[in-house]
């Protein structure tokens, strides 16, 4: 299951992959502590979530099945134009097995900050390269020139 946490302070979003099913049987709006997913000292409000279709959650459907209702705005659907409905399918309010993710809101901050616990580390050279860079320095190194493979040269039309 994945969750996603959000800091008001900060207004960052982090997200964090777990195993098990920790909040089986919580609803949208409960309140609940972090402690199980590796955040001590955190509670946080479950504001929404999605299945493994991606079907969001909805607050107004009781239960954890997927149901399809008739809206005008909000989760699942937005008009475009005035007085618009339509007949959407989402999850229940409540968390199951079927719950893929879950967001969350930090309602209470443990002594560790969020951002130490769960922040990636700076992104390598080889992320921020495009595919073609890529495939132009690895052909480049195979080659056995490794040092003009080491900084590919961009260059644009005049």
């Amino acid at each position: 299951m994945k969750f996603v946490v959000s800091e008001p302070k900060t207004r960052k979003a982090y997200s964090m992959n777990s195993d098990k099913i920790t909040f089986a049987g919580k609803k949208i709006g409960e309140v609940i502590k972090l402690d199980e997913v590796g955040l001590p000292g955190y509670e946080g409000k479950i504001t929404g979530g999605s299945d493994k279709q991606g079907f969001p959650m909805n607050k107004s459907v009781q239960g954890a099945m997927r149901k399809k209702i008739f809206t005008g705005n909000g989760v699942g659907f937005n008009a475009e134009r005035k007085g618009e409905r339509k007949r959407v399918s989402v999850r229940g309010n409540t968390v199951s097995e079927e719950t893929a993710q879950v967001n969350l809101v930090v309602t209470k901050v443990g002594s560790v900050e969020l951002d130490k616990i769960l922040a990636k580390g700076a992104p390598k050279e080889e992320d921020t390269l495009t595919a073609k860079e890529r495939a132009v320095k690895t052909s480049l190194e195979m080659a056995g020139s490794a040092e003009l493979g080491a900084a590919p040269k961009k260059t644009g039309r005049h």
